[in-house]
């Protein structure tokens, strides 16, 4: 099922090039009271808000996709997990193009040495939205990823029961500034987070570790290639991370991206695609935030 987030935070099921609104679902989330359980509150709640959507697609009004306003499908993840230099062919090209490396000498030990880094949640958006660029005077890239979603809570995961965590995939764009400072600084700014157009279940996904996923600038391809060529696969990110810290459900998981990162400018068209999730559009917006 496709799931997405849309308009004035109503909740959707994609079918071809339709949503059906299907926002009555979201009652059966309990009312929540302080302490607020960690965890988005769509995600924690994600089996009984499909079992109800399901009972209301056959009544639920129709929109055509094109004429809604795509939202993250995760509004309140408690994290969003960042996975540096974890395809090879990133890690040569960033190793030969200083505007990548910032000087930085320990790229090529790899994701292993590097470990995860964290975004800031409020630098998320989804695919209707605009990527509002700052930093005009450095450089500004894209990178396209695929991007788990955790359904699961769970801490020091075996890697035989990683995808047992998983809940949904979808695409995800890592904006990036580059420059000296730690990636979870350049990294965090307002919009820099893309998520969506939609979630996708896991059941539809087989194997996570073999999709295509490209991106598009203004029509140009950029960055083409496989989730096969992951350095740490699907399974071992999500054990790796919650070696070191818990996972809850709706946090995200960005799995790096492939080499052909590049500089976008504001009023640059995006497309991105990855396999078995979908493919859409995101602007940058028109100058400079």
């Amino acid at each position: 099922m496709k799931i997405c987030r849309f308009d004035n935070s109503r909740l959707g099921v994609v079918q071809g090039d339709q949503v059906l609104d299907v926002t009555a679902a979201l009652s059966v989330i309990p009312e929540q009271r302080w302490p607020i359980a960690q965890g988005d509150p769509l995600i924690l709640n994600l089996r009984r808000v499909i079992a109800a959507a399901k009972k209301l697609l056959p009544k639920a009004r129709r929109r055509p996709l094109a004429k809604v306003k795509l939202l993250s499908p995760v509004p309140n993840p408690g994290k969003i997990i960042g996975a540096p230099i974890n395809y090879n062919d990133h890690i040569a090209e960033s190793v030969k193009d200083p505007g990548i490396a910032h000087g930085r000498t320990n790229i090529q030990k790899g994701i292993g040495e590097w470990g995860l880094f964290l975004k800031a949640n409020s630098s998320l958006v989804g695919f209707g939205e605009e990527i509002r660029l700052r930093w005009p005077d450095r450089r500004n890239d894209h990178e396209v990823e695929l991007a788990l979603v955790i359904g699961k809570r769970g801490s020091r995961i075996p890697r035989e029961k990683a995808l047992e965590h998983i809940c949904a995939y979808a695409i995800g764009l890592d904006m990036t500034v580059r420059g000296p400072e730690l990636q979870c600084f350049r990294k965090s700014i307002d919009t820099y987070s893309v998520l969506g157009p939609w979630l996708v279940t896991a059941d539809e996904i087989a194997d996570p570790n073999g999709l295509d996923l490209s991106i598009k600038v203004n029509g140009e391809t950029r960055q083409n290639s496989n989730t096969k060529y992951l350095v740490y696969d699907v399974q071992r990110l999500v054990e790796f991370g919650s070696a070191m810290y818990t996972r809850h459900p709706g946090d995200i998981i960005m799995t790096g991206t492939p080499a052909g990162v590049s500089p976008v400018k504001p009023g640059d068209l995006l497309h991105a695609y990855v396999q078995g999730v979908g493919e859409a559009d995101i602007r940058i917006a028109s100058a400079y935030a």
